[in-house]
């Protein structure tokens, strides 16, 4: 593994992006406000090449797992110990309900079998036509905010375009003249969910039935999203013949096990979990992507020559989609520099020892993979942008949890072909026509809430290419 290699700011792809490690491991109380304003700004300079971190605070006993080997432990070899915990589940709940995300035990297993089929090879190449057809379209509307020199707000247009594809792909729904409405709602929601403050350590000490209290603003936001959820299914019914989706999948499955399909409730929590969690990930995913991408002048000209090598004038399809080699691996750097599921929770039932390590039973054990993938003894010069660490040869050197962009073991996100390939289909029709800047002057910063986002957007600018395929669009 080798010695420690320091991490030093000014060697990243741009200072100020992500917060400044604390020098040393700091004490309880600057522990807890450094975690209320960003939680990736918790980790100090050694934590990110530690394989286990310990930090005892008044609610409970914080551990960082940071070790490939005892990450596969949790994750995989011994799950069955391991909860996810009511930290996550009070962050999360609220929106998925009892969904995949946040379910457990057998109620998790059932539903996980019955929505496996739903992201198989052959569904995902179903998916790619629309997904090519939305992604051309959405740039195409570019055009004039490209002529007029105005910015995008980056952030915002991939989050509305992956709700899209997501409702189209997933639930054969036109959601187009609701999508901004029901992204302002899902961002006030994230920013009011994902901020974790001292009153959420002390709530674990409750009942679980007593409520948190919520601003008007977030009930309204709450009330937004579960009208579009609740609009979802309510179209489904007045169906006559359901279309070949996911949702009719939900609804005509049947446990293999027991012949039990999906109560009402089980089926609202689902749409809810692949709906919401299903595009905010990719939308990060492309946001850092395209961010990045804009800072390395190279990287994006490879891009481009391989997105008009592959897709040409023509619309994109699965095929065409999997010989993006160089595109899946700009996304997977992305993924690892900018994880946007940038925290995994686990709370072991019983004590358990990782790498000589006791995790006594009911701890808060963190898997980061902000942390993880930026730890210097398993990426070397871990701050800089390489699609290259992906390259084949690389891959297969380094352990398989050392990088965990869609966590790991069963639990793995069940929709992460859905997402890379959605991913790599966006980024390549984007790349056709245009290159896009940041608006000088316009703060870029890392924010850890339920996903990583820009605390403050991402506006860009588009310069249309002057060759390629950008003549199709």
């Amino acid at each position: 593994m080798g010695g420690m290699t320091p991490l030093d700011p000014a060697t990243a792809y741009e200072p100020g992006v992500c917060p400044e490690p604390p020098a040393r491991p700091v004490g309880q109380l600057q522990w807890m406000r450094l975690l209320y304003k960003n939680p990736i700004s918790v980790f100090d300079r050694e934590a990110f090449s530690a394989d286990f971190r310990q930090n005892r605070v008044p609610y409970g006993n914080f551990i960082l797992v940071n070790e490939p080997r005892s990450i596969e432990h949790i994750l995989l070899t011994n799950h069955r110990n391991y909860s996810k915990g009511r930290l996550t589940r009070d962050a999360l709940a609220p929106v998925l309900g009892d969904g995949l995300v946040t379910s457990e035990g057998d109620l998790w297993r059932r539903q996980r079998r019955i929505a496996a089929p739903g992201f198989h090879r052959q569904r995902l190449a179903q998916a790619a036509g629309a997904m090519s057809r939305l992604a051309r379209q959405r740039v195409a509307g570019w055009r004039v905010p490209c002529e007029k020199g105005q910015p995008l707000d980056v952030d915002r247009e991939m989050s509305s375009l992956t709700m899209e594809i997501v409702a189209r792909t997933l639930f054969s729904m036109d959601m187009s003249e609701s999508i901004d409405d029901i992204g302002r709602a899902m961002n006030t929601v994230i920013a009011a969910f994902g901020t974790v403050n001292p009153m959420d350590l002390f709530f674990l000490s409750l009942p679980t039935w007593i409520p948190r209290p919520r601003s008007r603003r977030t009930r309204a936001a709450l009330a937004r999203l579960e009208q579009a959820i609740q609009g979802i299914i309510a179209q489904r019914r007045r169906v006559d013949e359901a279309p070949d989706d996911f949702l009719g999948l939900l609804v005509a499955a049947r446990d293999e096990e027991t012949g039990e399909g999906m109560s009402d409730k089980q089926l609202r929590d689902e749409v809810a979990t692949f709906f919401a969690a299903g595009h905010e990930t990719t939308a990060m995913a492309l946001t850092w992507t395209l961010y990045l991408l804009s800072r390395h002048p190279a990287v994006e000209s490879e891009l481009c020559a391989e997105a008009d090598r592959v897709l040409g004038d023509g619309e994109a399809t699965f095929a065409g989609v999997e010989s993006l080699s160089f595109t899946r691996m700009v996304v997977q750097e992305a993924l690892r520099l900018f994880p946007p599921v940038f925290s995994i929770q686990r709370v072991p039932l019983e004590d358990d020892e990782v790498g000589g390590h006791r995790i006594p039973a009911g701890s808060f054990v963190t898997i980061s993979p902000y942390v993880t993938h930026r730890n210097p003894r398993l990426w070397p010069d871990p701050l800089r942008f390489d699609p290259g660490r992906f390259a084949a040869e690389r891959t297969n050197q380094r352990h398989a949890f050392a990088y965990i962009p869609f966590s790991g073991g069963p639990r793995a996100c069940i929709g992460s072909g859905f997402a890379m390939m959605e991913a790599c289909l966006v980024l390549a029709t984007i790349a056709r026509t245009y290159r896009l800047r940041v608006v000088s002057g316009h703060p870029v910063e890392a924010q850890g809430w339920i996903t990583l986002r820009p605390r403050y957007g991402l506006r860009m600018t588009l310069e249309k290419r002057v060759s390629g395929a950008s003549s199709a669009l």
